[in-house]
């Protein structure tokens, strides 16, 4: 693709009123997400781009990245990368992300999140947990060792011998180790009597000190609370919400026992009393602006469709019971009502009111092994186009390899980038 609007973007490019929808026509392929950029720089708030699966997900947020600006807040809310229902639960590396996004999006004044369509279709904790959940760690304040153990494991901490994964502690005299949700690496906690000395990160291989750090905030290790008072609830909701024999259900059983069963996430309603659940959009600050992939509608027609359907067929499963679709999900109704609460637009003709952007896509630039410069209309366009930046890509460093030799036998020389 070609970008004549390289500083901004045109007149009426962006939605701003509420409900206000807009469609961004004339993007060639990669083109959305240097718009989106843009769009997240010019917007006075959270720019979410929500995206119509999760690999869409994973390679818009590389784009925007690289797109950027310094400085702008770029936040990730991922798929648990499970099926609806599974007994498999997401990996902990994937909880640790998404509760650090739930913890910031409050207070974030300009950024981008990007999270899939289904994922923004997800009930949630409500807001009220995860800031209730949060322990606050400070040099030089008290630490009670058995009191913070407890704590640690109704928010759903796992004490091991040694930390090596997210959401494990290990205690050793006047040391404690945690691996706190949403933080890179682990933290070692040094007591001098009943007082924290030192905070210090580490590296799980080495066990080598990384940084000594002033204070922390440690997340909980779960979605959803799993102390003693909420254990109890499950079990209330779990008798209202079906009609089986708890003594064959081994979801029931391991909650009971204080364990965290695989596939448990889906019984999130569960844990929580008549207040109930919240969405992502309940985390979202006022000034939203949203972005959304062109089809999205038929990608969340899909995904409901699959969330019936595998409720269909194990919602006769007697020692596994399964809750309703909108007891986990928004309906493809209820998505849309939050989404017309905000100003939208459409990567692509998706709305009756669009902008035509400035993005032709490339010309023909293959080599011709006929000339005696295979590379001319390589070398045509590149001379055409001196002031501006060129990105070249290939699949593999290997491919990348062969693409520079060929590009320096040409007289272009490059510079690798990340």
């Amino acid at each position: 693709m070609t970008l004549s609007a390289l500083e901004a973007l045109p007149a009426g490019a962006l939605a701003v009123k509420p409900g206000e929808r807009l469609s961004w026509a004339g993007l060639a392929d990669g083109a959305a997400s240097y718009f989106a950029a843009k769009a997240a720089t010019a917007h006075p708030g959270l720019t979410l781009i929500a995206t119509n699966n999760a690999a869409a997900a994973v390679r818009c947020l590389d784009e925007v990245r690289f797109y950027a600006p310094a400085g702008l807040d770029i936040l990730h809310f991922p798929a648990w990368e499970t099926l609806p229902y599974d007994a498999f639960s997401p990996h902990q590396d994937i909880i640790s992300e998404r509760l650090a996004s739930l913890r910031q999006l409050p207070g974030i004044e300009r950024g981008v999140l990007v999270v899939p369509a289904a994922t923004l279709m997800q009930r949630l904790p409500p807001r009220a947990f995860i800031d209730s959940q949060v322990l606050s760690l400070k040099v030089g304040e008290r630490f009670d060792m058995h009191a913070e153990r407890k704590r640690l494991e109704a928010a759903g901490y796992l004490a091991v011998d040694t930390v090596a994964h997210r959401g494990e502690f290990a205690v050793r005299g006047s040391l404690m180790d945690i691996f706190p949700m949403g933080l890179g690496n682990p933290v070692r906690i040094d007591l001098l009597d009943v007082e924290i000395d030192t905070l210090r990160t580490f590296d799980v291989e080495t066990q080598m000190t990384i940084d000594q750090v002033p204070a922390i905030d440690v997340l909980p290790a779960k979605e959803f609370p799993f102390d003693a008072a909420s254990i109890a609830r499950f079990r209330n909701n779990w008798h209202s919400a079906f009609d089986v024999d708890v003594r064959r259900c081994s979801v029931y059983q391991d909650v009971s026992s204080s364990l965290s069963p695989n596939g448990v996430e889906y019984y999130l309603p569960l844990f929580f009393g008549p207040e109930g659940l919240a969405t992502l959009f309940d985390y979202l600050p006022a000034n939203t602006l949203i972005l959304q992939q062109a089809g999205m509608g038929d990608a969340v027609e899909q995904f409901w469709n699959l969330v019936q359907s595998r409720h269909q067929s194990l919602g006769h499963d007697i020692e596994r019971p399964v809750l309703a679709p909108e007891a986990l999900y928004l309906s493809p109704e209820a998505f849309n009502r939050h989404l017309n609460q905000r100003p939208r637009i459409a990567l692509g003709p998706d709305f009756k009111h669009r902008v035509q952007l400035d993005c032709p896509p490339l010309p023909p630039l293959d080599a011709n092994a006929r000339l005696k410069e295979p590379a001319q209309a390589l070398l045509d366009f590149v001379t055409e186009h001196a002031e501006a930046r060129i990105l070249f890509t290939a699949e593999s460093a290997g491919r990348r390899a062969l693409l520079e030799e060929f590009l320096v036998h040409a007289g272009i020389h490059t510079q690798d980038c990340a």
